[in-house]
């Protein structure tokens, strides 16, 4: 019987594999052919590109493929097997593996265990503690109003009444005319996009999405059987390109589009109102149904964006209704353990939704969705997240200082909001850098997690959760990675010191 679940093929290995090609540094010697062909392979493993116990194509098919000789491939798989990253058998191939001991690889954006956290920086995750005191205060605003409910079934597919108006209200306060029945209460965004691309988007459905974009969507969108139609960027912090747009959206004619037009995860991009117009145009003349993600719309940092200067949202442009969906969250503005979303569609695209559901989560949990609505409802939503932009415009500063002092060749653009920093690593490879800050204690995810086959390797994402002496700490972390990559040393690097902030 065969060891392995799924197949990576010689096409798609091959591209995998030349994007993370780099010039060796100066004074420096290029490893063997098959050395490096066996790095490529453990990196991809390691990073969770290519998944563990995948069948990788037979020696002549990725010869072939990569116009080397079978004789390079075959020793490059040896050096694996020796390593304990493939595994073998007659008649049935060769299948990734890790070496025993090793942790498995995270294919998506996990935060790093608790454990960890003295001796390891996490800048993987773009999640901030909670915002004190207002976590406590819901919670025990919402055990208060838990009596009544829990005389009840306690199962509310579209999300509790009263937290529907209040995100209905809320809608309607920023101009978007908004009923109840256009809300459905979710377990937080993910629940809310799972919900959706089940819904719109079945197994080869095309999806077009932004290249780059948030990686932990794309993970769920590859798992779910969409077929990815990446749009690239525009440069810079300029918001989406709508020429790509509009001829990926005529060409391709993709079910479904994602967006993130307010502070875009990776880039901090912020879409202006004429972008969200004509992408909008384009949709709905396509067939094309938009999500349009604004888990980041109210972490505008620049105090020029706040007092109405923000742009409309995108479904403000779809007075009908038939086009853009809308999916909002609590866990970016106020706290990732504050697991409640929410979708805003037509009611008819909101009953196909819960209808779903059923076959789902069934409902997301009471207690969490009353503690959401006290905040809502008593103005501690609006404290909690003034504090929330506070601290990320602090380690927003930072950061960009720390980074900017010790790796002065790196390249990016400060955004004016969001949770998310996205650099050019001076030439560098980003899944190299990623390896390497694992060994010198920081954690970083490298720029391919955030695009489609292998694009973005020069690029790593620095999210805005580490301040004062940590970010300090963070960037000479970072920069002694950027030292071993550029030597291309390998093993043996100083085991981190434990850090206390």
């Amino acid at each position: 019987m065969a060891q392995w679940t799924s197949a990576v093929g010689a096409a798609q290995l091959a591209r995998l594999l030349t994007s993370q090609q780099e010039r060796p540094a100066p004074g420096t010697r290029r490893p063997p052919a098959y050395r490096a062909l066996a790095d490529g392979i453990r990196l991809l493993v390691l990073e969770g590109r290519v998944p563990v116990a995948a069948r990788l194509p037979a020696e002549r098919e990725l010869a072939l493929a990569l116009s080397v000789s079978r004789t390079t491939v075959a020793a490059a798989y040896e050096a694996l097997r020796t390593e304990g990253f493939l595994e073998s058998r007659r008649g049935a191939g060769s299948w990734t593996a890790v070496p025993a001991g090793n942790p498995l690889p995270a294919r998506g954006l996990e935060p790093l265990p608790p454990e960890a956290l003295g001796s390891v920086i996490d800048l993987g995750c773009a999640s901030l503690p909670a915002p004190e005191p207002w976590l406590t205060r819901a919670v025990q605003g919402a055990l208060e109003e838990l009596p009544p409910y829990a005389h009840t079934h306690g199962d509310y597919p579209a999300g509790l009444p009263a937290l529907r108006s209040m995100i209905a209200e809320r809608y309607t306060a920023r101009g978007i005319p908004t009923m109840p029945e256009q809300i459905m209460v979710t377990t937080g965004a993910m629940g809310a996009m799972d919900a959706i691309c089940h819904l719109f988007a079945g197994r080869g459905e095309r999806v077009a999405v932004e290249s780059p974009s948030y990686a932990n969507i794309l993970q769920l969108m590859r798992e779910a059987g969409a077929r990815l139609v990446p749009v690239a960027m525009a440069e810079g912090l300029s918001g989406w390109d709508l020429d790509r747009w509009r001829q990926v959206l005529r060409e391709a004619a993709p079910r479904l589009a994602y967006v993130v037009a307010d502070f875009h995860n990776p880039t901090g991009a912020l879409a202006d109102e004429d972008q969200r117009r004509r992408l909008v145009d384009a949709a709905r003349s396509a067939g094309t149904v938009l999500v349009a993600d604004e888990t980041m719309t109210e972490l505008w940092l620049d105090e020029s964006l706040g007092d109405a200067g923000m742009p409309r949202p995108v479904c403000g442009f779809d007075p009908a209704g038939s086009t853009v969906i809308t999916v909002g969250s609590a866990s970016k503005a106020f706290w990732a353990g504050m697991r409640i979303g929410w979708v805003r569609a037509a009611p008819d695209v909101i009953r196909s939704l819960v209808a779903a559901r059923a076959y789902a989560d069934l409902g997301t949990p009471v207690l969490e969705q009353l503690a959401v609505n006290w905040l809502f409802s008593t103005g501690g939503w609006e404290q909690a997240v003034e504090l929330r932009r506070r601290q990320a415009r602090e380690n927003r500063d930072a950061l960009v200082a720390a980074v900017r002092r010790e790796l002065p060749g790196w390249e990016f653009e400060v955004p004016r909001g969001g949770l998310t920093l996205w650099v050019r690593a001076g030439g560098l490879s980003g899944s190299r850098l990623a390896e390497a800050g694992e060994r010198v204690g920081v954690r970083v995810p490298s720029g391919p997690r955030f695009g489609v086959d292998g694009a973005f390797e020069g690029y790593v994402r620095l999210p805005f959760t580490v301040a004062g002496a940590v970010a300090d700490e963070a960037a000479s972390r970072l920069a002694a990675a950027a030292r071993l990559v550029e030597t291309g040393a390998t093993g043996g690097a100083e085991a981190p010191r434990t850090f206390v902030a």
